[in-house]
């Protein structure tokens, strides 16, 4: 008999997913907007970010730590209910003389919370769900976050116009304090107990419990990890810095047709979780090498189109279904990865390795957003230079990776 996807507890993750995402999302973008009105600089707001994204990086493992060794479903409350009361404090304090230091603590605090929340909710669902519905669950929870990244900004912005930063503040609240309530309700199995002791000779232990697993007794976990950050560092390069490089800087398109091509992007994110979700159960993970070397193969043609005289707008139509292509099979390729990463933890071990897989992936994403900035810089007279080399490089990496993932359905 089929096993349930949307059981109760799995039903209360997704809502909390939801509640929490979009109020991170429309709290994000009235941010930005304060500041870039404040400042005029669009680099103030960014680097802010970039600082408040180490403690996330740095504490992720410390968060993995505590998903193995605390109950999962009380962490998970306890963080979004302090994510509510942080954001509340902050909206009481704005606007002041002192308002971008504060919002510099905030996002900060914020990060500091997602370095501990992220790995318990990603160890939360092999917990809840089992085989195939682990995959799906990702899946879902996919699709959580891409609609609510689709749908935010537009609302978020709205709001920000009509009543202005605090009330987009006030609202984030909400969404915060409803998702700490869906997950009150959660009901988790109990965690096995763990040896206790002194403080830093449990961290100590857990660390070099988690590392010796991914290197020494599963070193497939550590390459299928290593190749879900080199697709990202790969994918979020070209995506985040190619895509409004290309269109406004080499094609001299406006606003309106970048604007149509994030929105794009971000579909295309929709139907790859759609589409992993269809394909659980009828591709073997061992054929998961395929989705990897797609999403080279669909960089090429971006890169193909500027080889010969060709109009602005069929470039840009090229472009974007390249870009869409590969936004959703790497989509497709995440969900999966994740997923068999989970499968192949063990319970005790989840928190710890799904943190490592949030540290790495974040610390490949601003890299590569950084590298592909200065390539793109230095070829912007024959760009194709970039994307073909690209696609070529990780349709490759791909094909190398067969051997990997026919170990890990071993």
């Amino acid at each position: 008999m089929k096993e349930k996807l949307f059981t109760k507890n799995f039903t209360l993750l997704v809502m909390g997913q939801a509640s929490s995402l979009f109020g991170n999302y429309i709290l994000r973008l009235a941010l930005s907007m304060y500041v870039l009105e404040t400042t005029g600089s669009a680099a103030v707001f960014a680097g802010i970010l970039s600082v408040a994204a180490i403690p996330a990086i740095l504490l992720s493992p410390l968060g993995g730590i505590l998903a193995d060794r605390a109950d999962r479903r009380n962490i998970m409350v306890a963080l979004d209910a302090l994510t509510g009361l942080s954001v509340f404090c902050a909206a009481v304090i704005l606007p002041g003389k002192h308002a971008l230091f504060v919002i510099g603590t905030l996002l900060v605090v914020l990060s500091v919370f997602g370095a501990f929340e992220t790995p318990t909710v990603q160890a939360c669902i092999p917990q809840m769900l089992t085989g195939d519905n682990i995959i799906r669950g990702n899946a879902v929870v996919n699709q959580v976050a891409s609609v609510s990244y689709l749908t935010a900004p537009l609302l978020g912005g709205i709001l920000y116009a009509a009543v202005g930063l605090k009330s987009v503040m006030f609202a984030s609240v909400v969404c915060f304090f409803a998702t700490a309530s869906f997950e009150w309700f959660i009901k988790l199995g109990r965690q096995p107990e763990r040896g206790r002791g002194r403080l830093l000779a449990m961290v100590k232990n857990d660390f070099s419990d988690s590392v010796r697993f991914m290197t020494k007794e599963r070193p497939e976990i550590m390459k299928l990890l290593l190749l879900a950050a080199l697709s990202r560092f790969f994918v979020m390069g070209i995506a985040m810095v190619g895509i409004p490089f290309i269109v406004r800087s080499i094609l001299g398109l406006d606003a309106r047709y970048y604007g149509g091509a994030e929105s794009a992007l971000a579909v295309a994110t929709i139907l790859g979780s759609v589409g992993a979700g269809l394909l659980t159960g009828k591709m073997k993970n061992e054929k998961l090498w395929l989705v990897l070397a797609a999403i080279g193969i669909c960089i090429i043609p971006a890169g193909f189109v500027f080889l010969f005289p060709l109009g602005a707008v069929f470039r840009y139509v090229v472009n974007v279904a390249a870009f869409c292509g590969m936004q959703a099979a790497i989509s497709i390729f995440s969900i999966f990865a994740v997923s068999m990463i989970q499968q192949n933890t063990p319970d005790h071990l989840l928190g710890k390795v799904m943190a490592y897989t949030s540290a790495i992936t974040m610390c490949a994403q601003p890299v590569g957003q950084m590298v592909y900035g200065f390539l793109f810089d230095g070829c912007r007279e024959a760009v194709f230079l970039v994307l073909i080399p690209t696609g070529v490089i990780v349709a490759v990496i791909g094909v190398g990776a067969r051997r990997v993932f026919g170990r890990m359905e071993q």
